[in-house]
């Protein structure tokens, strides 16, 4: 039996336990090598970074590593009307991120406010059923093939029970 020369995989077995960085492919080393552990570290120690307060209204997005074309960024999602808080505490979070980590990690911070997932999710569910069911049943009344026009009406009832 032959070897391939220029597999990417590890050709030779070691016995017993092996790390989990062993077992995955290079390409996703060389990911996890480059952001994966700034942003896993910022992630884990969010509430250390940034303090109690707000850690309830901000939570990391991800993390761009520096190239030449732009420095180190990392993305930060906010809620909705907490975005000036933030901003003042701006020069604060990256002096604790860089201080953490013990050499310039993060340049620059950039924001997006998003809304409150509460508000979001009941005011779908309440829309959804009214609008989509209406929305479906008058495009299959105008279906002129009556066999299509009853599996489809068919197909409704069992999404409505559901």
């Amino acid at each position: 039996m032959q070897f391939k020369n220029n597999s990417k995989q590890r050709n030779t077995s070691i016995q017993g336990l092996r790390s989990f960085k062993d077992t995955l492919p290079k390409n996703v080393k060389k990911i996890i090598n480059k952001k994966g552990h700034i942003y896993s570290e910022t992630l884990s120690n969010w509430k250390y970074l940034v303090g109690n307060e707000l850690f309830k209204v901000c939570y990391p997005k991800t993390f761009k590593n520096s190239n030449r074309f732009g420095v180190s960024t990392l993305v930060i999602m906010v809620k909705r009307g907490h975005e000036v808080d933030v901003e003042y505490s701006k020069k604060n979070i990256l002096d604790k991120m860089n201080s953490f980590f013990g050499y310039l990690v993060v340049e620059k911070l950039k924001f997006i406010s998003f809304d409150h997932e509460e508000n979001i999710i009941f005011t779908k569910q309440n829309k959804e059923e009214n609008v989509t069911i209406k929305k479906y049943q008058n495009k299959i009344k105008k279906i002129k093939n009556d066999k299509i026009k009853k599996s489809l009406l068919e197909l409704t009832k069992v999404f409505k029970q559901k």
